[in-house]
């Protein structure tokens, strides 16, 4: 496989009934791009041993699963799954290769689709909650606050939100852009339908906003590739008396490389994490000259996940931020790809990352400083509250 960076995302396994999220992290070989370090022997051998074993046998299980079917002419993929599914790794994932194809793609930032995000309500609504300017979905007169029906004659009504998102996008074979899908809507009494044709879209992964009191506002939707520097050239053109609030509320994660990138937009170098590769040990580590000084809040919740965590924890330990919002999703086990027949790619568990301080998130989350219940542009006000007390503190 091509090298590509460490990076933590959730995707879609296959797509039937229920739809599968993972939210892995994965070192792909071949990844340093100068963010990582050589690895250090780990202290404990034994354990290093008995990691290594267990993660590389399971690999080897799942190829040796695949291969033999592709021998009897059975499908290597569905082989892979059960292999998986049997070793009991609860973040192993198997994608065919169109699947891990559209996956890298929308971590370089890209994606075919309509350009509409949903959400579903606790009756079951499915409710769009925002629209991609100049996408299908926008030209189409689709606004956000309408509620989604259904999908190529297909009621979403109590359907989990990726599988709408499934539905969106279409499976593998019809998801190309130009291809048509067909809305149900519905705004107040009116319902109509709308068939769009997909296009491929560029990901909207950071959004730069100012508050009246000089605040500025760096929300991150996913660490996709470039966003660590849009992070930083948006700190470097802050005013100077600006506070900053990183709003990583929803952030499922992505390109780690990314999320070092921007950890250095807000320290001087130094440690940002530790992660293990069948037991052997190696770091990551942020660049010199990022900004230390200005007042910084990072906002996270339930949704902040993975790449996310790592950058929160990062901050946090290192004394940078004051972290606001609800205890994170717990996310920090470590995926290495494996190429098996016909293109398959199965992912296995081979580690996990700790925080500066030796936290392991995996399980446990970043707890917040502050703990914050309130959502939307409330939780942003109260991280300006507590942004106004750094400021007068400094």
């Amino acid at each position: 496989m091509s090298g590509r960076d460490l990076f933590c995302q959730p995707r879609r396994i296959r797509r039937g009934a229920a739809l599968t999220l993972v939210f892995a992290s994965v070192l792909v070989a071949g990844a340093a791009t100068g963010s990582f370090e050589e690895p250090a022997r780990p202290d404990r051998k034994s354990a290093s041993g008995t990691a290594r074993s267990a993660s590389i046998g399971r690999t080897e299980d799942v190829a040796k699963a695949a291969a033999e079917a592709k021998a009897d002419g059975k499908s290597p993929m569905e082989a892979a799954e059960r292999a998986v599914s049997r070793s009991g790794d609860r973040w192993g994932a198997v994608y065919s290769q169109g699947q891990y194809e559209e996956f890298e793609e929308a971590l370089d930032g890209q994606y075919t689709g309509v350009g509409l995000w949903a959400r579903r309500e606790r009756d079951g609504r499915i409710e769009v909650t925002k629209v991609q300017s100049g996408s299908p979905a926008a030209t189409a007169g689709v606004r956000r606050g309408d509620r989604l029906r259904t999908i190529d004659g297909e009621n979403v009504d109590g359907q989990p939100v990726t599988e709408v998102v499934a539905l969106l996008r279409g499976d593998a074979q019809d998801a190309a852009a130009g291809t048509t899908v067909t809305l149900g809507l519905e705004r107040g009494t009116h319902a109509w339908s709308e068939t769009v044709r997909r296009a491929r879209l560029s990901t909207d992964s950071v959004t730069v906003t100012r508050s009246a009191g000089e605040v500025t506002v760096i929300k991150i939707s996913a660490f996709t590739k470039g966003v660590g520097d849009i992070v930083r050239t948006a700190v470097r053109q802050a005013p100077v008396d600006s506070g900053f609030i990183l709003d990583l509320r929803g952030n499922s994660g992505g390109l780690v490389a990314e999320a070092v990138t921007t950890a250095s937009a807000f320290l001087d170098g130094g440690l940002v994490a530790t992660y293990d590769v069948d037991g052997e040990q190696q770091v990551l580590h942020a660049a010199t000259g990022g900004d230390t000084t200005r007042p910084l809040v990072a906002l996270v919740d339930g949704g902040t996940m993975s790449a996310a965590e790592m950058l929160t924890g990062a901050l946090q330990d290192r004394g940078r931020a004051v972290v606001v919002g609800s205890r994170t999703f717990g996310k920090g086990s470590v995926q290495m790809p494996s190429q098996l027949p016909d293109g398959v790619v199965a992912e296995l568990t081979v580690g996990h990352y700790r925080t500066p301080s030796g936290h392991t998130v995996d399980g446990r989350g970043i707890t917040p400083d502050l703990d914050v219940t309130a959502q939307g542009q409330a939780a942003v006000e109260r991280a300006e509250t507590v942004l106004s007390g750094l400021g007068d503190a400094s």
